[in-house]
């Protein structure tokens, strides 16, 4: 039986030229996210004195929250007039912006910015961070006559830390920053063996996972387990952390049972045994893109969306022949139950699931008088999933499918979206292209196979080749980093795009984490959605 190896954005297959064949890789997870048990139906049972205690009921945690945060708002406040105790606090916050905007508003131009190097690198990181277009020129103040950066540097490792983290936020053309980055990670890496608790940790973290390219709520809870061991810790703050991971963790959890006994109803490892199964990944995959409660349902479509798109290209990649792959490709671009009579037995499911996931969207989008959006998204699905026959297609589907990933990410996020939020995001706009080139080369870095059929093509090396896609994905990660105030939409909507940058650089960074689940996506997704925090 004759075959062609294939490479998709989820994995490597052999397409079998007979069609289907039974490749099923199940779920490591099995069915143990289908159940949950709502938290005030738990009844605790404390073993000193036999005594019983009552549940502690989300409402009440979430009562604690507030009155925590209104503790720690009077907290920042009675620190004004001290900018770095205000910056220490917001670093630690990270969800105080009118405070930001004072800072920025003092130092328009950056350059008057006066303090020590930790004191100037966190202002720089943490303005830029919220999009204030603060100048790097103020990092000229840690360079000699000859413009080299003082070797006094070097002996102030926190300093030094702080410098490598707000390096990247750097943009295009901004050679300080450049020379800063390059500058502290080689004295970071000659240094994090010889550093005292829990400075090793610290920089170890940093030089893996840079603060502007990590997942917020892994960022969080890694944060939480050194701050707490900080003799200048608030403890306020640090139970008001930890508290709130807790309860969010515990809705997300809710959120995964319901979604998983949907996938489960499906039954695709029965239907389309050639399929991945991974939806607790995907699940993880939309946790990055936005964790807040209030986004609940637009993680749901888009959790949804990610599943029946990773199931649809492993239909295009791996499994049929081109006959059916013709019939599927025109019974989509219908977008007609009527055109399920045409399709093999084996794809019917997946064409109704398909269109019922998108009934559902419609449903909802009519409650709140959205219909428009509806189009949008199933435009942004044909173009992000339906490729063209081409011999080397996985490249237009891959950076197309980031484009579909954007467009649907704001579905679900309420009013915010407005029809010139869609009409923007579809324009092909440099945030956007960056976030869909990065995750292409991420990929691409990730196969073996890319990297061959690019050295064959033009005659380079394996390490030019690995050179060549990781420019790339810096200057993508640059473009990115541009977008600052005022922008054409509101943040949080730039925010879809940079946060579904961040999971590819997490998922992708030395393997393919989705299709093969190693120990890294086990760690997190166990700490995201398994353990709380003590």
């Amino acid at each position: 039986m004759a075959s062609q190896v294939l490479s998709s954005p989820l994995g490597q297959f052999s397409k079998l030229e007979n069609g289907p064949v039974a490749n099923y890789r199940p779920t490591i997870w099995g069915d143990q996210f289908i159940s949950y048990t709502p938290e005030d139906k738990v009844i605790e049972l404390k073993y000193v004195k036999i005594t019983w205690l009552p549940p502690v009921t989300r409402a009440c945690k979430e009562k604690q929250v507030e009155d925590l945060k209104e503790e720690i708002r009077r907290k920042l406040m009675s620190a004004a007039g001290n900018t770095f105790q205000q910056l220490k606090f917001i670093n630690a916050v990270q969800q105080i912006e009118e405070v930001l905007q004072h800072i920025y508003d003092s130092y328009p131009d950056g350059d008057d910015m006066e303090g020590d190097i930790c004191n100037v690198a966190l202002q720089c990181r943490l303005l830029r961070q919220a999009g204030f277009n603060i100048s790097c020129g103020m990092f000229n103040e840690f360079k000699d006559e000859k413009g080299n950066f003082k070797k006094a540097l070097v002996s102030d490792v926190r300093g030094m830390l702080g410098l490598y983290e707000a390096a990247h936020l750097r943009v295009n053309r901004e050679d300080i920053l450049d020379e800063t980055l390059a500058f502290t990670t080689t004295h970071l890496r000659s240094m994090v063996e010889h550093l005292e608790y829990t400075l090793p940790e610290q920089v170890a973290h940093a030089l893996k996972q840079p603060i502007r390219k990590g997942l917020e709520r892994l960022e969080a809870r890694w944060y939480m387990s050194i701050y707490q061991d900080e003799t200048s810790h608030d403890t306020t703050l640090l139970k008001l952390a930890k508290l709130d991971f807790n309860l969010v963790q515990s809705l997300h959890r809710e959120e995964l049972s319901n979604i998983a006994r949907w996938w489960k109803e499906l039954d695709f490892a029965t239907k389309l045994p050639f399929a991945l199964d991974r939806l607790v990944e995907g699940y993880f995959w939309i946790l990055g893109v936005y964790f807040e409660p209030q986004y609940v349902r637009a993680r749901r479509i888009l959790t949804k969306t990610i599943s029946m798109t990773s199931t649809i290209v492993d239909i295009y990649d791996a499994y049929v022949t081109f006959e059916e792959l013709e019939l599927f490709t025109e019974a989509i671009e219908r977008w007609d139950m009527n055109s399920i009579d045409h399709l093999p037995e084996y794809m019917k499911r997946c064409y109704v699931e398909l269109l019922d996931v998108y009934k559902e969207i419609e449903e909802e989008m009519e409650k709140d008088g959205n219909q428009y959006r509806v189009q949008y998204a199933i435009e942004a699905f044909h173009e992000g999933c339906i490729p063209t026959m081409e011999e080397y297609m996985r490249i237009a589907l891959v950076t197309s499918g980031y484009y579909m990933l954007t467009t649907m990410s704001f579905i679900g996020m309420g009013e915010i979206v407005t029809k010139e939020a869609f009409d923007w995001v579809i324009s092909d706009t440099k945030i956007i292209t960056a976030s869909a080139v990065i995750c292409r080369l991420m990929d691409d870095i990730s196969s073996h196979n890319c990297i061959e059929c690019y050295m064959k093509q033009y005659g380079a090396s394996e390490e030019e080749v690995y050179d060549k896609f990781q420019k790339q994905v810096v200057d993508a990660w640059n473009d990115i980093n541009e977008f600052l105030r005022p922008t054409a939409v509101p943040t949080p909507l730039l925010m879809r795009a940079l946060n579904l940058s961040r999971v590819i650089d997490l998922i992708y960074t030395g393997e393919d984490g989705y299709t093969h689940v190693g120990k890294v996506m086990k760690n997190n997704v166990a700490s995201l959605l398994i353990h709380p925090i003590a």
